[in-house]
């Protein structure tokens, strides 16, 4: 036993027992002595005896004995305990000296026991006790390593010998209410800090460390950060001579009566095996480089894929979020479902699976103590993690801001044994990709917000049209997440006309979602109301003008007689539509321009006329399809036209697909919207009456429908026609002035009866009627004979509006 180094938290000696290679015994390893010896321990101690140290190795429990307890153990009548060794010599041993026993090594894979003794006639205090557990980690981590560099060297992997105690190790008490510091001469002698120095500040401690290591120190000595638990993280300092030297850092955070962390108890320890090779300084250098690039959690796991199983040589590699008891995978490489446990094919729903953590119990105790964990083969494990990584398993907690966000696992088929760089590289892994699973995690919740205001503000459908086919795409940008400002619209117009529109507000931003939403909903009321395309743009045009912003918006309207084939463009600032004849060729229809809306109060917006033919496609677009900082506008508009040309118009769908089919990374959102016009096979009939306002005007009116459809060989369910009639031009006669218009259209087998008037004011539905009520009946026979009926505006006044169903 080496005499006269060992000094931590007052005991006087240390010893490492490790598992003999029969299994059976405890070996000792090394046995270190400070002042107050000697502490003489037996060469080995079996484990089927009744020693503390056997029984600490087969529960997995620490166990600390006083001096009572102790001579218990050193009795001759000791429950006929075997260990005579331990027996006698214990009663060498200091009078009043206690005994700790402390397992090397967690649930995954035990190596041996610590065992520390010391004079204390009142036993281990409770803040000895936590930091002789945190020494024991330190132990253990150190004995991994030692094992790992025998086996990259060939050499045997049984640690013997000195260094397995860490001896430059040290501990500190930290208040954290008041950020006051206790630190032991060991913690100061290994920062490289004078005793007279130290002025009990946490602050002067963490200062020690390297820039970039004082966040993570920082976050030990922010109260209320973590939860009462065990936290470890290695860190660097510059020494004198400039060397970095690392050290580790074990604590554990003590709470007060209301759960509020109150205390933290922590131990800091050499550990230059942590220090990284210049290999492993240029994986950690890319991966920090391509994770601040990752801008999506999707991002983050493939890099995490890429980073880990190539160079590694995995067979597995999974990366999942944490959400309460939820595993919410990413990514799983190979993304089959036949390469993972049963485990987690069960829960295979859709891409990914997504699994409760308290169906792998190993691995939420492994999430809870957050740190990396590695199982060697053969370990004990549920079948749902062993099967992942039957040669080796490796299990990332990967943590930011003192929560657990996610977890990374890594797997081999064939046996793989973990040398220190891969420990390394591990550890350095999990604290990068923890903080940006965060980091992108937000910017998913951020970017998914914008994505679903932006959905909430344009169409869920667009409607049947009668003679064409329309369908709209929309693509959210992928740099930056802002919501942007691109709209369409279709619009369904009395007698077969339909609105199109498409328009873009500058900026991405909120605000320009919400002007987005204003315009396209006062462009819609607008049409309804039957103004002519011109004058639709010049009002939203003045109503963008009176708006409090400083916004503009572009926009392309169009009106277009879905019978005769007819439309009418104007254009306000936005690119010009275009147009696939049947033959394929392709045009931009010179539209006249007016400015963008926002722009000028008196601006002009002219129309341009354009005929289609059956089988002709219009197409409205954004700028963010033919033109980015990569792409010129002319030249995206050339390319848009050749796969325009291209396309098949028997498919509308698949042609609008196809159109958005090359536009990956994109830096603006798009917006396409494609009419295929067909044609009316059968084009409705109209006849149009001018009610004057005289004694018979309901029985002129009546006259006229009953000629009309008589003319159109609809007379079949002419007395229904003539009953809403009667009702429809009475209603309008009796409550409002002004001219009253009688509108009949005949298409296929409906009748639509539109009476128009000059008031805005809709009909009111009675609620009740009096027996003896002379009126008040007319909606309510309307609303009965009709398959459908409503009221909207329209040119200054308003259409009442019945259809009815024609039996042919």
């Amino acid at each position: 036993m080496s005499r006269h180094h060992f000094a931590f938290c007052g005991a006087g000696s240390a010893a490492v027992y490790l598992l003999g290679d029969n299994g059976d015994a405890l070996d000792l390893a090394e046995a270190v002595e400070g002042p107050g010896g000697p502490y003489t321990v037996p060469p080995l101690i079996r484990l089927a005896g009744r020693s503390p140290v056997a029984e600490v190795f087969r529960t997995g429990r620490a166990l600390w004995l006083d001096p009572a307890a102790l001579r218990v153990y050193a009795a001759d009548d000791a429950h006929g305990c075997p260990d005579s060794d331990l027996r006698n010599r214990v009663k060498t041993w200091p009078p009043g000296t206690s005994l700790g026993a402390l397992p090397l090594g967690g649930h995954a894979s035990r190596r041996g026991c610590l065992v520390v003794m010391g004079a204390f006639p009142e036993g281990f205090d409770p803040d000895r006790r936590q930091l002789l557990e945190l020494y024991a980690d330190q132990v253990a981590a150190g004995i991994e390593a030692f094992e790992s560099r025998m086996v990259r060297h060939q050499q045997p992997r049984r640690a013997r010998g000195s260094g397995l105690v860490p001896l430059r190790s040290g501990a500190f008490t930290l208040q954290l209410d008041t950020g006051g510091m206790t630190a032991d001469a060991q913690v100061l002698d290994l920062l490289g800090i004078g005793p007279e120095d130290f002025d009990g500040r946490a602050e002067t401690l963490v200062a020690c460390a390297v820039p970039d290591d004082v966040p993570a120190l920082m976050s030990v000595v922010e109260p209320g950060l973590w939860p009462s638990s065990d936290h470890q993280l290695a860190f660097r300092i510059r020494c004198r001579n400039g060397e970095l030297r690392w050290l580790g850092l074990r604590c554990r955070v003590l709470a007060a009566a209301d759960g509020t962390p109150k205390r933290v108890l922590g131990v800091v320890a050499d550990a230059s095996y942590l220090r990284p090779s210049a290999d492993e300084v240029s994986r950690v250098q890319r991966l920090s480089a391509e994770l601040a690039g990752a801008t999506t959690v999707r991002d983050v796991s493939e890099v995490v894929v890429a980073a880990l199983r190539a160079p590694l040589n995995a067979s597995r590699v999974a990366v999942a979020q944490v959400e309460g008891d939820r595993l919410f995978v990413t990514v799983l490489d190979p993304p089959r479902p036949d390469a993972w446990p049963e485990a987690w094919r069960s829960e295979w729903r859709s891409e990914w699976p997504d699994a409760s953590s308290g169906a792998l119990p190993t691995l939420k105790r492994t999430l809870r103590e957050g740190t990396v964990t590695v199982w060697l083969p053969g370990a004990a494990l549920e079948p749902g993690l062993a099967d992942i990584g039957p040669g080796g398993l490796a299990v990332l907690p990967l943590q930011a801001d003192g929560r657990m966000v996610g977890v990374c696992l890594v797997g081999w088929d064939e046996e793989h044994r973990f040398g220190p760089e891969e420990r390394s590289l591990l550890t350095a892994t999990a604290s990068l990709v923890g903080q940006a699973l965060m980091r992108a995690h937000a910017l998913d919740a951020r970017h998914e917000l914008a994505r679903t205001l932006q959905r909430s503000l344009l169409p869920r459908t667009l409607p049947v049209l009668p003679g064409g086919k329309a369908v709209a795409r929309y693509l959210p940008a992928t740099v930056g997440l802002e919501v942007g400002g691109d709209w369409y619209d279709v619009i369904p117009l009395p007698d077969s006309h339909v609105a199109l529109v498409i328009g873009d507000v500058q900026g991405h931003s909120a605000e320009a979602a919400t002007i987005m939403g204003q315009m396209r909903t006062a462009i819609r009321a607008y049409a309804v109301e039957g103004h002519p395309p011109d004058v639709v743009v010049g009002l939203a045009n003045r109503l963008l003008m009176g708006m409090e912003t400083d916004l503009f918006a572009t926009c392309c309207y169009v009106d277009l007689d879905m019978e005769e084939g007819r439309a009418l463009f104007v254009r306000a600032g936005h690119l010009p539509p275009l147009l696939r004849r049947p033959d394929g060729a392709t045009e931009e229809i010179d539209v006249q321009g007016g400015p963008p809306l926002g722009v000028m109060t008196d601006a002009q917006f002219p129309m341009t006329g354009a005929g289609l033919a059956p089988g002709t496609v219009l197409a409205l677009l954004t700028d963010g399809l033919v033109e980015s900082a990569n792409l010129p506008l002319d030249e995206g508009m050339s390319r848009l036209r050749r796969l325009l040309a291209a396309a098949d118009p028997a498919d509308a769908g698949r042609m609008a697909d196809e159109l958005l089919g090359n536009v990956d990374r994109r830096d603006d959102d798009v917006a396409v919207l494609l009419l295929r016009y067909d044609g009316m096979a059968a084009r409705p009939v109209r006849a149009r009456w001018t009610v004057w306002r005289l004694p018979d005007a309901i029985v002129h009116a009546r006259r006229f429908t009953a000629r009309t459809l008589r003319s159109w060989g609809a007379a079949e369910d002419m007395d229904v026609a003539l009953l809403i009639v009667s009702e429809l031009v009475t209603n309008a006669i009796a409550h409002t002035p002004g001219q009253v218009r009688l509108d009949l259209t005949l298409s296929q087998d409906r009748l639509r009866i539109a009476v128009n008037d000059s008031s805005p004011r809709s009909p009111a539905r009675p609620a009740g009627l009096d027996l003896d009520a002379t009126g008040g009946r007319g909606l309510l026979i309307v609303e009965a004979l009709a398959t459908a009926y409503g009221s909207l505006p329209f040119a200054g006044g308003k259409q009442v509006w019945a259809e009815v169903g024609l039996t042919r």
